[in-house]
């Protein structure tokens, strides 16, 4: 197997990996400066699973739309309101990029909740070309040179929808901020933040990433939570609180809604501890 290189983070907190998993790397990096207000990130992964044998990723997918071509399928997916799941199986890989919230509706022309929760044939939306371009780029998977020339193919053609229009400008501004400032825990305040009317923020967030202020910043509770648990349970009623839950109740129902996990259980994957009988 490969070795990552130029990881971007440490950890991957939307990626909810099963710590004893060694079967795949990932490489992941930034887009070019270029394209900042449209690319967030390149993941790169390469897996080589014994015969018989599958393992299903799961993720808390960021409010992006993402173009992924591997050597079997090439989709370009909307965002998951809830835990995005991509079985493995054999050996393979693929190149993806996240877009940023702007990107979603230049690149399907136009709105976005025609995408939520679901994915299409990457040819449908971009030229077939670009499909083969990528998989020419990735002659050998294990190359880091050939990873990097297969998110410069996609990193070309995404330069076709620059520049960024300016209400993608605002989107990409507001889910910045939700993301990034933790004082931010109502829709109220994001309005306040923006000079912008609760219902004008509800029609450009749901027509831009297709989904609402509120879950938005919800998410980012989630992606939060999975960080923090990876270092231990530790304690779960202050956990909750800093994260703007009302209780440690509420916030075990919206973990376990959307991860299928107790935050409990979910520390305990990562600390390799037994669950308990």
């Amino acid at each position: 197997m490969i070795k990552p290189d130029n990881v971007l983070d440490d950890v991957e907190r939307a990626h909810l990996v099963d710590p004893r998993e060694s079967f795949y790397a990932i490489d992941r990096f930034a887009a070019p400066p270029d394209l900042s207000e449209l690319a967030r990130r390149h993941w790169i992964p390469v897996w080589d699973l014994p015969e018989g044998e599958s393992s299903t990723q799961e993720v808390l997918q960021y409010p992006v739309c993402l173009i992924v071509i591997s050597n079997s399928y090439a989709r370009f997916y909307g965002v998951q309101s809830g835990l995005s799941r991509t079985t493995l199986s054999g050996t393979g890989w693929a190149s993806g990029v996240m877009l940023q919230p702007a990107a979603g509706s230049l690149v399907l022309g136009g709105d976005v909740r025609t995408m939520t929760d679901r994915f299409v044939d990457a040819r449908e939306i971009l030229d077939g070309a670009l499909v083969a371009a990528v998989r020419s780029a990735m002659a050998d998977p294990n190359d880091p040179e050939c990873r990097r020339a297969s998110a410069a193919v996609l990193d070309d053609a995404l330069r076709a929808w620059l520049p960024v229009d300016e209400e993608g400008l605002l989107v990409n501004a507001i889910v910045e901020a939700v993301e990034t400032e933790p004082d931010i825990g109502q829709v109220a305040q994001v309005c306040q933040r923006f000079a912008i009317t609760e219902r004008s923020l509800q029609r450009l967030l749901r027509r831009r990433i297709g989904l609402s202020p509120k879950w938005l910043i919800q998410r980012r509770r989630l992606h939060e939570a999975s960080e923090r648990l990876r270092s231990g349970p530790g304690d779960l009623a202050r956990v909750a609180h800093d994260l703007g839950y009302a209780d440690q109740a509420h916030f075990t129902r919206d973990f376990r809604r959307v991860t299928g996990m107790t935050p409990g259980a979910f520390a305990r994957r990562f600390s390799g501890a037994r669950p308990p009988v």
